[in-house]
Order: structure tokens, then sequence, then C-alpha cells
């Protein structure tokens, strides 16, 4: 085979010490990212003194944590779902805008104050600005916190932060490339991006979603994770070439898989490529841990971690108050915050790739992140107590005011307007940016193939009509979609609205033949008024045209339907949260899902057995079983391994429940062979508790878990074990049973 790899010893060393460091920090109940980390260090450059064998080459190991972090953005993307952000509401938005800016800030002012560099300041802002979504879904499931309210407001805005950080880490990098966004500069990156984020969302919910859809009964497990990294490598390459990140495109493909059907078996085949490489990833930052740096900045570290707990759970509070929580759940949001993670080792890593931070911000905010994730638990649970001490302390008439809920998205009334204008703004915008990104590709790429084919005249023509023939279906649906909806009709039924309404469709012809205006000036040579005449007549022409309209009937039925496939196959299995959920938060209780493990106690129960309201005050509204939903099971419904069942209760109610499902299992043996069915031989003497009874009478099973196979009668032949036959002195009978059952048949035996 000839010399082996440097890569292959490396990757060994990385991953024994790696699985032998995450069992340690396992058994300890600490996170597997810190077992990693310190896997790293471990084996990393730094170690010194010869304590631990090195890796040989950094730049393959770094070639591969690169890779890692690709798959946790497509991970981190399937995750994610566009329309449950829109469904989330303000509050969310506000909270995490306010978290995020806030935090920058002091980032930012603390690096000054340090000395450090502009963009070591900017970098620093960047990863102290979000929490760690892994961190804190452990900690709350490690203290049990997972089925309280706040929870939810947490999980809701890190998935909010997610985004925003996928659109920071854009920004970081569009100023670590050197070029100074100011001003208009600035405004016209930003308006890319969004123009880049809507085409790609587009485009890929028309085509991706409909392939998967017509080859699905030719798509193994095997091909699916194939073509679900060959995509997520396709779009890191696009972005590539357009100038973003790799990790923006690995999100983006990830958050269009998201709203298919196969999204949860395509999270279910990629994990565990995802854990592999996401393990080198941090492997690779606990490389870049220098002893000596900690030791020089310890002061720093120690500030920033104070900036962290104590900017967290102050303008955490502070922020999510601004959303619209009480006080007391405020607190506990805010304080659960209290730590970086993830997202803090992927900007720093992007800052050392595109080598514009200094040495030392890499090291220092790993440190910073590993303080903070130990004291993570500790916090949570400071939250209550530091919410009785100030309670105590605040004005009666603010004490009253901060207990209740204030959101900010008070009901209004129906306003036909608004309505109308948001749906024509959101088709409006959608088209909008399929145009210019068709227009665009032609001009620029298609156009000169046509000119060299067929020449300068003939090929601009060219262009010209096969560019408006592509943009026409789109052009049709920016004027006349959303016109027969039930805002416009009933708009339409005041004859005061009437100018208004036939106002908004002219201008959105006008708009249209503007963008036919300019096709027309780009391609070919014609007089001004000439090209606003052909552009009227043009776009005219496409609204009369009935095959035009039913092309855009056509890409708009399949962009919903692919849009909304996971949501009308979840509606159809039972497995939607009931619409009352939201409203439930206003009355301080709400609703939770827990799922029966399948070696649960309560298996076989029912609920008049189990008496939830009267033992634990919750009540089971829902039971989801095998994608069907039990609405309002009766008293004697039962409840069966793997249930999801949706509980209504309050915070400590629920809390409580959920330690008593998770602990109402069988105990399991130690060890599996003790489970192991043997077959021993017994001789039935004088003393046995078997002699002269029948063999319906030795209760074997019930009183010693073992069955009787047969009496052996010589000849190596076993004789029926009938129910009437006599044990009597001297006769050999074989038996089946576990090793322990056994020991203790022979025992009474003797």
């Amino acid at each position: 085979m000839g010399e082996l790899p440097a890569l292959v010893g490396d990757l060994a060393l990385i991953l024994v010490i790696a699985g032998v460091v995450t069992v340690i920090f396992k058994r300890l109940g600490q996170p597997l990212v810190l077992g990693y980390i310190v896997a790293g260090f471990l084996c990393g450059p730094h170690m010194g003194m010869g304590w631990f064998p090195t890796i040989g080459d950094r730049e393959d190991v770094q070639v591969w944590a690169d890779i890692g972090v690709i798959f946790m953005m497509f991970n981190l993307g399937l995750e994610f779902s566009f329309k449950k952000i829109m469904k989330l509401g303000s509050s969310p938005f506000i909270a995490a805008c306010s978290i995020i800016f806030c935090m920058m800030c002091l980032g930012a002012v603390a690096g000054h104050l340090f000395g450090w560099s502009k963009i070591n300041c900017l970098f620093l802002g960047g990863m102290l600005a979000m929490s760690s979504t892994t961190i804190i879904f452990k900690a709350l499931d490690d203290l049990g916190l997972k089925q309280q309210r706040f929870a939810g407001s947490v999980l809701s805005v890190l998935v909010i932060e997610d985004i925003l950080g996928i659109l920071l880490m854009v920004l970081l990098a569009m100023f670590a490339a050197g070029s100074q966004l100011e001003g208009s500069a600035f405004l016209g990156s930003l308006v890319k991006l969004v123009v880049v984020l809507v085409l790609w969302f587009t485009v890929g919910i028309f085509l991706i979603p409909t392939l998967l859809r017509s080859y699905r009964k030719w798509i193994s497990r095997e091909s699916l994770l194939i073509i679900s990294i060959g995509l997520c490598f396709l779009m890191v390459v696009v972005a590539s070439k357009m100038g973003y990140s790799a990790a923006f495109g690995a999100f983006m493909m990830g958050s269009i898989l998201a709203e298919t059907i196969e999204a949860e078996q395509i999270t279910d085949v990629i994990g565990p490529v995802k854990d592999f490489f996401g393990a080198i990833f941090f492997v690779s930052v606990g490389m870049l841990v220098d002893p000596q740096i900690l030791l020089d900045y310890w002061g720093p570290i120690l500030i920033l971690v104070l900036i962290i707990l104590l900017g967290q759970s102050i303008l955490g509070t502070l922020s999510y108050l601004l959303s619209g929580l009480p006080l007391k759940v405020a607190m506990q949001c805010g304080f659960s915050m209290a730590q970086i993670g993830e997202f803090a080792f992927i900007i720093a890593a992007m800052g050392v790739s595109l080598r514009v931070t200094a040495d030392y911000l890499y090291p220092i905010v790993v440190a910073v992140s590993v303080i903070t994730t130990f004291i993570t638990p500790y916090m949570m649970r400071l939250a209550l107590p530091a919410y009785s001490g100030l309670e105590r302390r605040l004005p009666t008439k603010l004490r009253a005011a901060l207990r209740h809920t204030s959101s900010v998205e008070t009901a209004s009334k129906e306003n036909d307007w608004h309505d109308l204008f948001v749906v024509m703004a959101q088709i409006v915008l959608l088209y909008s940016v399929v145009v210019v990104a068709v227009i665009g590709v032609m001009l620029s790429g298609v156009m000169p193939l046509l000119v060299g084919l067929a020449g300068e005249r003939w090929g601009r023509l060219a262009c010209c009509v096969l560019t408006i023939a592509l943009v026409a279906p789109f052009l049709n649906g920016i004027v006349l979609r959303r016109n027969h909806s039930k805002p416009f009709l009933r708009l339409r039924q005041n004859q005061q609205n009437r100018f208004p309404l036939l106002f908004t469709i002219l201008a959105r012809f006008v708009y249209s033949a503007v963008a036919i205006f300019y096709i027309i000036g780009s391609t070919v040579a014609v007089p001004v008024l000439l090209r606003v005449l052909l552009a009227f007549v043009l776009m005219a022409l496409i609204l009369l045209s009935g095959h035009v309209g039913r092309l855009n009937m056509l890409f708009e039925t399949l962009f919903v339907r692919n849009l909304h496939s996971r949501e009308v196959r979840d509606e159809r299995r039972g497995q939607r949260k009931p619409a009352y959920a939201e409203r439930l938060l206003e009355r301080d209780i709400h609703i939770s899902v827990l799922t029966l493990p399948m070696n649960t106690q309560l298996a076989g129960k029912s609920l008049r057995e189990l008496a939830l309201t009267r033992r634990y005050d919750v009540m089971v509204v829902s039971i989801l079983r095998e994608g069907q939903r039990l609405n309002t099971p009766g008293a004697e419904a039962r409840l069966f391994p793997g249930d999801k069942i949706q509980v209504i209760g309050g915070d400590k109610q629920l809390q409580r429940f959920a330690q008593v499902v998770q602990a109402s299992v069988h105990p399991a043996l130690e060890r599996d062979d003790d489970r192991e069915m043997l077959l021993r031989s017994i001789t039935i003497t004088a003393d046995s508790p078997f002699l002269n009874k029948k063999v319906s009478q030795s209760r074997l099973r019930e009183d010693y878990h073992c069955m009787l196979i047969g009496f052996e009668e010589g000849d190596e032949h076993l004789g029926k074990a009938s129910a009437e036959r006599v044990f009597l002195q001297g006769d050999v009978v074989w038996v089946v049973g576990e090793r322990a059952a056994l020991r203790e048949l022979l025992a009474a035996d003797k």
C-alpha cells in the first residue's frame, strides 16, 4: 500500500482521544462540545512536554474542520423554517435583535478598551452576540426545565439568533474583505444579500421538492444521503462564487430542504456525518488554545465572562420585557442565555481563515465559552431567587404591571386595506426578485452566446424576445394576482374604493412595463418613445394572454404546494400543534408534548388508573400515535410506549409530570448477558419442591420465571411435558430461563 498518509494517523489520534475524553465528559454530565475542545487541546501543538502525541499536518485537519462547519450549518438549516419564523410573531424578533445589538456593542466597546484593533473589536462583538442553542437545550434538559413556559420563549429567540447570525457572518466577511461598506455601498450590499436570499429560496422551493417528489419511489436512504450532501456542496460552491461564505450556502440549502417532506429523513441520514465532521471542527478549535496566551490575557477573559453573565442577565431580561413577557419569565430567559458557543467558534474560525483577527482572539473566546458553559446551569437556577429578591424591592404598582404579559402584539380590528397591501407586497417582492434574476442571467450570460452564434443584431434581438417570454408569467402575476382575494373583493363592494383599487392595478401595470422597457433598452437600439410604446403594448398583450396567465397560475400553485407540503402532511397525520396553544400562555398555563419511553411502566394503563389530574394537576388533551391523533381521550384510553401526549398545565406541574414520565421506566440490567436464555437439566431429588407435583401445580413460570421443555426419556429424547404429568424422584427435566432465574431454580431444587 505504500507509506500511510499523515492525515490517517492524525484522524486516528483525534478520534481516539476525542472518544475517551467525551466519554469522561458524558459521565460528568458536561456538554460533549467541551470534551471535543479538551481533546483538541491535548493533541494540539501547544500541549508541550511530549505528554501527548500531536498531529502532524494541521492544514489537512483544518480542511476537515471547514467541512464540519458546512455540515453544522446545513443541519441548522434543516431545523430552520421560514414559515415557522413568520408565525412566531414580532416578540422573538424584538428580543433577538435587542440582545444581539446590545451584546455586540458591549463586545466592541470592551475590545476598544483593551486597545484592540477595529476589526478585532468587530469580530469580538459578533462572537459575544449569540448564545449557544446546543448548550442551552442540554442544560434545560438536564435541569428538567424544558416543559416550563420560558423554555419555549428562549428556543424561539435562539432560532431568530441563528438566522441573524448567518447574516452577521456575511456582513463580517464583507468588512474583513477590506471593502469600506459605508452609506450607499453598505445599503447596496444589504439589498443584494436580500435579493440573493429570496432568489435562492424561491428557485429552490420551485425545483427541489418537485424533483424529490417525482423520484421519491426510487430514492433509498443511501441515495437520499448522497443527494442531500451533493445539493449542500453545490450551494456552497454557488455561494462562494458569488462572494459569500460556504457556511451561508450550506445554511440556505438546508433551509430549502427543510420545507420538503423528506426533511426529517434527511436530518436522520445526515446526522452521523454531521457529528463526525462537527467533532473534528471542535477538536480543531481546541488545538488553537495556547495556555501561554490564556495566562497573558487572563484579565480580558474574566472581564468578557462578566460582560456575558451580566449583559445577558440584565440586557437580555430587558429585551424579553420589551418583547412583551412578564418579569419572571423574562428573567428566566435572560439568565438562561448567559453563555456563548458554536457560533462564536465559527465566527472566530472565519476570522482566522480570512487572516484578519489576531492570534490571541481565538483562544480567548474559547476560554470564555468554556467558563460560561460551566456556569450556565447555575445561572438558570439563580433566575428565580433573583426574581424573588428584585420583586420585593420594586414599587407595588410597577410590580403588578410587570407580573402580567404586556405583549406588543395587540389585537386590532380587521383592516382590509392593510391585508390587501401585505399580500400584494409579498407577490410583488417575490416575482420581482425572479424577474431581476432572469434579466441578469440573460443579459450577462446568454446574450454573449447568442451574439456569438447569430451576430450582434440578431443575437440581441433573440435575447430580447427570450427574456420577455421568460419573465412574462411573472409580470402577469405582479399585475393580476390577488385581484380576486377576499380583502380585494370586500373593498370593491364599496363604491368609494373602486378608484383606489384601480390605481393599485395601474401602478403595478406601470411597474411591470418598466421591466420590459429596461429589457428592450438593454438589448436592441430603439428610440425612447418607441420603447415606451412597445413596453405598454407588450405588457397589455401579456395580461390578455390566457396562456401566460395559466403559466403563472401553474408556477404559483407549484410553489405553494411545495412550500406547504410538510404542513399538509402533518395536518393529515395529526401532528400539528393545536391553534389554542398560544392563547393558553395568557392564563399562565401552556401545552407541552411528552414522549413516553419505550420501556415505560405507564404502558397499558388507562387515564382513569393513572389519575393524572388528581395526582399531578395536568390534563391529557391529545394522544399522538403512529401518525394519528386521539383528541380529548376518555378515561378508558390507554397509553402505549412511544405515544406523544399533549398535556396542559402550569410550569411546576408539567415539570413534575415530565420527571415522573422519565423516571417511570423498567430498570435495565447492567449486563446484557444476564438476559440471555439458557437451557439446563435438573434432576428431581427427594428434597425437590416439585416432587410428586403435577406440571400444572409446579408454578415454574410464576415463581421461578422458567419454562419446562420436557422430560428426558433416554436416547436423547424428550417426552412431552403435559400439564397432568407428575414429577417423580430421579426424573431429569429440561428447562429454559434467564441466567439469574435458573440460578434461583437450581438452588431451590437442591
